[in-house]
């Protein structure tokens, strides 16, 4: 093979897999935005559930950018493990379109499709368009690669040791792991069968051999999800195994029937003479076949990936400070499809168990004024510094996960997730604020007249209300914002009628100069944490809106 034609080879490469990626991007920053809550509405039963995943991985035409996401849910609780092997299931039957829209063989409009794509992306500013130009334009550069490269093979299709090395794929053993490792090098099960298309169309590999590899193809996209699930809840793991599961299976079955019944004649007599599409019904019909034989017995591979991946005691490590729900963005950069919504999950509910935190620290904040308990002083302080530890972790991981996102609209996301991290961070220095002043209390033997008492309960049990509402899910966003907000100006005239009533009580001679000080301090800490707790609730309020 000449110098050339590898240059035509690799450059072909080269542009599928940039047209692939181009055109996935354009597809998920069109709909991604909806992919959340259709796998959320649609996983009710297991039909629906193959259905969603069908749906999804047809629209960002990427099985692994999907399972990433369930791996995200899952390992963020929201969704079940059985939930999760339904939208596999249908993952598989989706990621196909790819190789069918390839055999359709619009190869002679690719340049008009680059062009109109790349003319849209340049000259339009509505964002909408804009996507749609990333989708044509990937389109027709992932088809002008699919020509250079069959271009490229096709004198390697008279090459007597090319030829004598495919013909080794023959050997189902061979040829699985060929694909197997070819997917798992490059990460895309689509990107590989176009590939496996583009030499069956030259005519270097017949269906008998690339049936093989094409089975082994469809192990190696596991590699993705694998990666995902480095470092995450042993649930998410097990949804990994299951996808593993579910491809080892299919190629064991279609191995045996490859060796025991006429099945490769059947489906060449489907399209006589077109090697792309044959290639492309076989790979629809592994895994729509696959799934009709699960579908029935899916809740078992559930509980098979629970005995294989058993419940364990938690880790010294996982004890201490420790982020939950957070995926390892290393290991997801190899897929960057869907990724986004798996981070804005994994940060919620990292939030959830910061704003946890806070609360508590708040509650007992007062508490500990009460009592000048020095052990609950110390249990504050110690979710403080949890408190600090998350806050820094969340920020460093928003800031490294809004490169997944490409959307102005997404982007808005992760800004609000960073402005909440910060107020919830300042709701609990405002309650250590308060729990550490029970030390001087107790040092100077200062003691709260009994209205002054009262005051403070009057602040605590406020503070209360106010979490419980910033620790739901809000069922009427804008009513739930109002209802905020009313409370926080509440505590704006609690603390001006209680800082009036200290001066009353300070003249009257019922309160010290060293317990007013002190109580002004408190009142200061409490109207701050309604003012956080308002910033909190508006960024939730801007979220909701914007989506």
């Amino acid at each position: 093979m000449n110098f050339t034609y590898a240059m035509g080879l690799l450059g072909g490469l080269a542009l599928f897999l940039y047209g692939m990626q181009m055109m996935s991007a354009g597809l998920e920053s069109a709909a991604g935005s909806r992919m959340k809550g259709i796998l959320e509405r649609l996983t009710a039963n297991r039909f629906t559930g193959v259905l969603a995943g069908a749906l999804i991985t047809a629209i960002i035409q990427s099985s692994s950018a999907t399972t990433v996401m369930v791996v995200g849910f899952v390992n963020s609780g929201m969704m079940t493990l059985n939930q999760a092997i339904w939208i596999i299931m249908g993952a598989n039957i989706g990621t196909t379109i790819t190789g069918q829209l390839i055999a359709l063989d619009v190869g002679a409009i690719a340049p008009l499709l680059a062009f109109l794509g790349v003319a849209a992306i340049v000259f339009l500013k509505n964002e909408k368009l804009k996507h749609t130009g990333e989708i044509m334009a990937g389109l027709g550069i992932l088809f002008i690669g699919m020509d250079m490269m069959g271009t490229a093979m096709k004198p390697l299709a008279a090459s007597e040791d090319f030829v004598g090395i495919l013909t080794n794929f023959e050997n189902p053993l061979l040829g699985i792991a060929a694909g197997t490792v070819f997917t798992a090098l490059i990460q895309s099960s689509s990107a590989s069968v176009g590939i496996l298309q583009t030499l069956a169309d030259s005519g270097a590999i017949g269906l008998g051999s690339a049936a093989f590899v094409l089975f082994g193809q469809n192990i190696g996209t596991c590699i993705t999800a694998l990666l995902a699930s480095i470092g995450t809840n042993v649930n998410a793991r097990r949804t990994t195994l299951i996808h593993i599961m579910f491809n080892v299976f299919g190629t064991i079955v279609f191995t045996i029937l490859c060796l025991a019944t006429p099945i490769i004649p059947l489906v060449e007599g489907w399209t006589p003479g077109n090697a792309p599409a044959q290639i492309a019904n076989l790979h629809t019909m592994f895994n729509v076949v696959t799934t009709l034989l699960l579908l029935p017995v899916g809740t078992y591979l559930g509980k098979l990936a629970v005995m294989i991946l058993k419940d364990q005691k938690s880790s010294p490590s996982e004890e201490g400070m420790h982020v939950q729900y957070l995926l390892d963005l290393k290991h997801m950069r190899t897929e960057k499809l869907g990724a986004a919504m798996v981070c804005v999950e994994g940060i919620r509910k990292e939030l959830f168990r910061m704003m946890d935190m806070a609360g508590k620290n708040v509650h007992e904040a007062f508490d500990t004024v009460e009592k000048r308990s020095k052990d609950m002083l110390a249990g504050v302080l110690e979710r403080e510094e949890y408190v600090d530890f998350l806050n820094k972790e969340i920020s460093r991981y928003i800031t490294s996960a809004v490169s997944f996102e490409t959307t102005t609209s997404g982007s808005r996301v992760f800004n609000s997730l960073f402005t909440i991290t910060g107020n919830i961070e300042r709701i609990s220095d405002h309650a250590t604020n308060i729990a550490g002043y029970s030390r001087m209390l107790a040092e100077k033997h200062i003691v709260f007249s009994k209205d002054a008492g009262k005051e403070l309960e009057e602040m605590q049990e406020t503070c209360q209300r106010l979490f419980a509402l910033l620790q739901e899910t809000p069922g009427d966003y804008k009513e739930w914002h109002s209802t905020v907000a009313c409370i926080e100006q509440q505590m704006d005239d609690m603390t001006e009628q209680f800082r009036n009533n200290m001066y009353a009580r300070l003249q009257g001679g019922t309160c010290s100069d060293e317990g007013s000080v002190l109580f002004s301090e408190m009142l200061t800490d409490f109207e701050r944490i309604g003012d956080h707790a308002l910033n909190i609730a508006d960024e939730v309020l801007k979220t909701y809106l914007r989506n």
